[in-house]
């Protein structure tokens, strides 16, 4: 999983590939929950790059895509957000795999 250096950097990942914004913090312990399950999830959808997202060093990111609650997974396709799994509730790797599994082609 890539880690977000620069909102630049963010920008061309969604521009040119189909992205799982992973927004998240050290402190957050449900964050810390599905952290060792992200490698596994992350193999099994190789169509998509993950890239992971300090929610407190990209706030400005978070207030623009409304993430309010983490761990919230955006996915993008061609620059354009198609699809959220954003809640403040702790997700299971069953959850996750549902939302990936549901996004458009």
């Amino acid at each position: 999983m890539q880690t977000l250096e620069t909102k630049e950097q963010f920008v061309k990942y969604i521009e040119n590939d189909s992205v799982i914004a992973l927004f998240s913090a050290d402190w957050c312990p449900d964050c810390r929950v599905i952290e060792p399950i992200l490698p596994e999830i992350e193999h099994a959808y190789p169509a998509f790059t993950f890239i992971l997202i300090d929610r407190d060093q990209f706030i400005e990111l978070c207030q623009e895509y409304d993430v309010f609650g983490i761990p919230s997974f955006i996915a993008f396709k061609e620059g354009e957000e198609i699809d959220r799994f954003v809640s403040k509730d702790r997700k299971t790797k069953e959850e996750i795999e549902a939302f990936l599994d549901g996004l458009p082609d």
